[in-house]
């Protein structure tokens, strides 16, 4: 009896003698290498059954929206809380830089700024958000600000993960970025007027660790950075780090003057320190288009060199870091995602 083998191999034969075509999965000339090609599409049940490295992960776009919404969200809101103290006689106007140690009782005059100012009335936004109505809103903004602070850091943290750059540079920024996101909860929670030695605490952890945050950033934007527009990012990060630390450290020293216009002064500096912080946060936009599953699957394992897909071992998971790999070469700002090919056995022609 004849061996299946040999009756292939005859009829491959035959098919060359008669000049038909004969397949790649028939056989290969001596010398041809074999190319590895596409896995074509296979039904919706059988994709469970795969490697994540058989399947090309899309971007998820709609994460860029969040770090637009935290400083769209927060700006406008501290803005709107500071005009809401305003015309409600809490606080007197940025533009006033005139103060007395003394104001008598004046009738307030609805829809216009005090025109006498004490030491009391300095528009610090901690003070602005002292005294209702305008106190509700700083509280929402402090308690959503921080919430959308942690999903942008716990975002950062695994995209840097993602591209290859374990180190504790990122671990130090997700834990300043969450200490930053618990200092404001109680900056919003406990009003300088009513619980000051709170407030003071949760401004003096909220402030320097969202200065550290930002300056640890500026360091993982250039470790990660690939092409020229990726450098430049990292350049206009640095240079809001800069006048965040100026802007901080001013605010500090003016802060502990007994002076009126240094008090004035420190304010000023306090709303360009906050508006600046809020706009490297903004940033994050320009990296968070390349989000994938795979993205929230290596700030979750925090082993993105050591597992594939976490689905199957074997070839298929060999694939998947391969390609895990190649992503950690893609530029962070890109927006497209490039095709994984698998070679893997499966997809090779056997004689």
């Amino acid at each position: 009896m004849r061996q299946p083998g040999a009756n292939r191999a005859s009829s491959v034969e035959a098919n060359e003698a008669n000049g038909v075509p004969v397949t790649g999965r028939q056989r290969l000339p001596e010398g041809m290498l074999l190319r590895c090609v596409p896995r074509p599409s296979l039904p919706s049940c059988l994709t469970p059954c795969l490697g994540q490295s058989q399947l090309t992960a899309s971007p998820m776009t709609a994460w860029i929206v969040l770090p637009v919404s935290l400083s769209a969200f927060s700006i406008t809101g501290i803005w709107i809380v500071y005009a809401m103290a305003v015309m409600n006689h809490h606080v007197c106007p940025v533009e006033n830089w005139s103060y007395n140690v003394t104001c008598a009782e004046e009738l307030p005059r609805p829809g216009f700024p005090k025109t006498c100012c004490t030491i009391q009335d300095i528009p610090l936004i901690s003070k602005c958000g002292s005294f209702p109505p305008e106190s509700c809103l700083f509280s929402l903004i402090g308690n959503v600000g921080a919430f959308m602070v942690v999903m942008v850091c716990l975002l950062r943290y695994a995209q840097v993960i993602e591209h290859s750059h374990r180190c504790w540079v990122n671990t130090s920024a997700l834990v300043s970025g969450c200490t930053n996101a618990v200092g404001l909860v109680m900056v919003g929670n406990f009003q300088v007027d009513h619980a000051k030695s709170l407030h003071y605490v949760g401004a003096g952890v909220a402030f320097p660790a969202g200065l550290l945050f930002v300056c640890l950033q500026c360091v993982l934007t250039y470790r990660v950075a690939v092409t020229a527009l990726d450098y430049w990012m990292a350049h206009f990060r640095v240079a809001l780090a800069l006048g965040a630390m100026v802007s901080l450290v001013l605010s500090g020293i003016f802060f502990i003057h007994e002076s009126f216009v240094l008090q004035h002064a420190a304010a000023i500096c306090e709303w360009v320190f906050t508006v600046d912080i809020l706009v490297f946060y903004g940033t994050f936009t320009y990296e968070f288009g390349t989000v994938t599953s795979e993205t929230m699957m290596a700030g979750l394992q925090q082993s993105h060199h050591h597992h594939g897909s976490g689905v199957i071992m074997g070839p298929g998971a060999r694939g998947s870091t391969l390609s895990g790999t190649t992503k950690g070469l893609k530029s962070p700002g890109g927006s497209s995602t490039s095709t994984h090919l698998n070679c893997t056995p499966e997809s090779i022609a056997m004689l």
